[in-house]
């Protein structure tokens, strides 16, 4: 399959483009600084960029059967980056015709599946006091997804960490199974497993190990 990955130099990024390739895919990035992709492959693209220059972005997209954005917030300022990037990368898929989309978002994010417990709720409560533009992106990254009328998935993550995946995913809502830790690899995996699967489609996930 031809994707396109917004994101690819972060943690989780370089596990997709990493498996992707693995996988057999073709893949294409769309990065700000291409000396970053330090592993040339002979199916890796690179397009380079700013989430704000719309017609590269649409580049990017170009001949693409998917994307994949694990596009992330870099400061708790008040632009908003995520927001503006993810309104031109669906503009994109709309006028390059591609319809399948997984996008890497944070937990705290809410869904209307969500049962959040009490640590939950805490969480929740120290997100908007400290980390209010950063909350306020990336649900503002959210909407313009669930407003763009695609084939969606919001993959959900709680804390991420570099240590090797298990495998084992706990996959559901807030307050309903998932816990607190996420290995990027296994992120990675269930972002590319949706490629071939319908069962999450136009939904928020929430994940954990």
């Amino acid at each position: 399959m031809k994707l396109t990955i917004f994101g690819a130099t972060g943690g989780t990024g370089q596990e997709l483009v990493q498996q992707a390739l693995a996988a057999g895919h073709n893949v294409t990035v769309y990065v700000r600084n291409p000396a970053k992709m330090k592993q040339p492959h002979p199916r890796l693209a690179i397009v380079q960029g700013e989430m704000h220059e719309a017609e590269k972005i649409e580049q990017a997209l170009a001949e693409a059967e998917a994307v994949i954005s694990a596009l992330g917030p870099t400061s708790n300022t008040p632009e908003r980056p995520l927001t503006t990037g993810m309104a031109h990368i669906v503009a994109a898929m709309h006028k390059t015709g591609v319809r399948r989309l997984i996008a890497a978002t944070g937990a705290g994010v809410a869904d209307p599946h969500d049962r959040p417990q009490l640590v939950g709720r805490l969480f929740g409560l120290a997100l908007r006091l400290f980390a209010r533009h950063v909350l306020a992106d990336s649900q503002g990254m959210v909407t313009a997804v669930r407003g763009s009328n695609l084939a969606w998935t919001l993959a959900r993550a709680p804390r991420l960490h570099d240590k090797p995946g298990t495998g084992q995913l706990k996959v559901g809502y807030a307050g309903q199974g998932p816990g607190t830790q996420l290995a990027r690899a296994d992120f990675a995996r269930f972002m590319l497993d949706q490629l071939h699967s319908e069962e999450w489609v136009n939904k928020a996930p929430m994940l954990s190990n």
